[in-house]
């Protein structure tokens, strides 16, 4: 239903999407490594202001007064990120006034910029596995609505990231995840908050696996190797969105996976190095 675009600035390439049409938004590839947000902004509206915080895989949503203007640096990698103790701890963020730039970086994991038609607000959202397992773009959309937001003005554009079919996590981790989407009490036996990194932490995924297969169009693939499942992490957070009274035709997932892209996207699956892509989008005025 919606088209992505290509665009070309100085040369390098970044990708738009029609849902967006009316924010200035990119979703960058790896030819801008090593700008930071405080440079890309040129490229979307250079006098808006800057907004990022440290990712941590978690679920908190932070609007820009919480934030605090964004921090300038250079350094923009994954590791370097981690050093950058004056921004906060935080995976989401959310605009409250026009011209505000919020921005997240991602190496497989999904970008998802969110905008509202009639405010004109936006948000910015990191979504791994661990933040779709916590309902991170739930809780941005939440926040949103708490600042005037009606669910029904909503346009959410998820960038890219790894896909389903390559993505390869333990049944566990997938049980975990895809319990988000399950009306069940099989759903209701998983607790977010345990450690996943522990093989106990389901019993059995089996049930919970067998109930995702059933879904129309269901994020989990299945892998030949035992133990071990596809997920496509894009699709939940689809799920959890239509869930909460969203349409399909509010939102957009953009065809290109950064595992199997490698002449544009970074992936840290493919590569193991902790290099990243941006993706942002400005506020405007309200209509």
């Amino acid at each position: 239903m919606y088209t992505w675009h290509w665009h070309i600035w100085q040369g390098l390439p970044y990708l738009t999407c029609s849902l967006l049409k009316d924010w200035q938004h990119g979703f960058f590839t790896q030819q801008f490594w090593s700008r930071p947000p405080e440079t890309l902004v040129e490229v979307l509206h250079p006098t808006a202001k800057v907004y990022r915080v440290k990712q941590v895989h978690g679920n908190t949503v932070l609007n820009a007064t919480e934030i605090g203007q964004g921090v300038a640096s250079e350094r923009s990698d994954l590791e370097d990120e981690s050093e950058l103790t004056s921004l906060p701890n935080a995976d989401g963020l959310l605009t409250e006034q026009d011209n505000q730039a919020v921005w997240v970086c991602t190496a497989d994991c999904t970008p998802v910029l969110i905008a509202d038609a009639e405010t004109g607000q936006v948000a910015a959202v990191h979504a791994g596995w661990r933040g779709t397992l916590l309902a991170i773009v739930p809780n941005a959309v939440k926040r949103m609505q708490a600042q005037g937001s009606q669910l029904e003005n909503l346009r959410i554009a998820m960038g890219p990231a790894i896909a389903g079919e390559v993505y390869q996590v333990s049944t566990t981790v997938a049980a975990q995840v895809g319990a988000t989407v399950l009306n069940s009490p099989i759903a209701s036996t998983v607790n977010p908050s345990t450690n996943l990194e522990s093989p106990d932490t389901v019993a059995d995924p089996e049930p919970i696996l067998d109930a995702l297969r059933q879904l129309p169009n269901s994020p989990l693939l299945d892998d030949p190797q035992p133990g071990r499942a596809r997920l496509d992490v894009r699709r939940v957070n689809a799920l959890q969105l239509k869930q909460m009274g969203i349409g399909s035709e509010q939102m957009a997932i953009a065809p290109y996976c950064t595992y199997q892209n490698p002449d544009l996207f970074f992936s840290y699956r493919r590569e193991r190095q902790k290099k990243v892509q941006w993706s942002g989008i400005v506020s405007r005025e309200s209509s």
